[in-house]
Order: structure tokens, then C-alpha cells, then sequence
């Protein structure tokens, strides 16, 4: 019922709309910030490597693993998908462009931020976009979503199968 709410209706896409709106601007912002200010992701994953220890620790120690086997030593990738990826998450939400893809690569990424130890709005940006992705087209519909969707859907839709159909000859009975 909630789900069905979300999907059709007017009053949700409003809503869901001003909720894009501000999950784009805090993805925007922080994106530019770091591709305009310089990013360096290593302190970061350091620092969440060192929270994976401990009687309590904040990371999971499974976490801490990949973080330290792949990202730690890919952190020059990272410096670069996090703040592009950050800003361009944040171009979609706030243009309506792919915004059901647009949230799940933010939640994505705010996952991985919750795992790696930091709270911060992360929890409350992840359960935002949850409801953006379940809202799938209709959290889009008051942006650019409205006019690309269904353009796309007409290019790489289902083919008109009646049009495709190969008639066979007629064969005569007599023999």
C-alpha cells in the first residue's frame, strides 16, 4: 500500500521531489567541494581501518579487510570516483535525470560510508534515497525524468512483435 502510494501518487511526487531536491544538493555540494578543494581518500580509509579494532569496534572487520586489500591500495581511484561520483549523484537528484539510479548510487555510497564508521547525515541521506528508489519514476516525474524516460522507452522498448511477424506461403494441397 505505502509502495503503491509512493509510485502513483500526486501528493508523493511532490514530496519525493523536495526530497530529491535536497538529497542533490547535499551531494552536489559535497562533491564540488572535493574536486574544487583536493581530495585525498587515504586518511580516511586509514582512519576506518584503525576503528575496525578494539572491544567495540565502529568497522566491521570484514569491512576493514577490503578496505585494506583493495581501496587502500587503489586510493587514486577512489580520489576520483568519490568526488565525481558524489557530484554527478547530485546533478541527477537535482535535475530529476535517472533518478531512481541517481539515489542508488548515493546509497550506495552512504553504505559504504556508514560501514566505514561514519554517522554523520549518512543514515538519514540513506533512508531518504530508500524512498526515491522505491518511488522509482514517479520521484522524478517534476524533472527532466519526465521527458527521458519515455523517450527511452520508446527507443529500446519491446518492437511491436505483430509488425516482426513472417507469414508463411500458402501451400497447395493438391499433390
Amino acid at each position: 500500500m505505502f509502495n503503491n502510494f509512493l509510485r502513483t501518487n500526486k501528493v508523493a511526487m511532490w514530496f519525493l521531489t523536495f526530497i530529491r531536491i535536497y538529497l542533490g544538493y547535499q551531494w552536489i555540494t559535497a562533491g564540488f567541494k572535493k574536486i574544487t578543494g583536493g581530495f585525498d581518500a587515504a586518511g580516511f580509509l586509514n582512519g576506518a581501518i584503525a576503528n575496525s579494532t578494539g572491544d567495540h569496534p565502529a568497522v566491521q572487520g570484514w569491512w576493514a579487510s577490503f578496505l585494506q586489500s583493495f581501496a587502500l591500495p587503489n586510493v587514486d581511484l577512489f580520489n576520483v570516483l568519490v568526488p565525481y561520483g558524489e557530484f554527478l549523484v547530485g546533478l541527477g537528484l537535482i535535475l530529476g535525470t535517472f533518478t531512481t539510479f541517481a539515489a542508488l548510487m548515493g546509497l550506495v555510497m552512504n553504505a559504504a560510508f556508514l560501514f566505514s564508521g561514519t554517522v554523520s547525515t549518512n543514515a538519514q541521506m540513506l533512508i531518504l534515497e530508500v524512498l526515491v528508489v522505491v518511488a522509482a519514476a514517479n520521484a522524478g516525474k517534476i524533472g527532466l525524468d519526465y521527458y527521458v524516460l519515455p523517450y527511452l522507452r520508446k527507443q529500446f522498448g519491446k518492437k511491436n512483435n505483430t509488425q516482426a511477424q513472417i507469414t508463411a506461403p500458402k501451400q497447395s494441397l493438391n499433390v
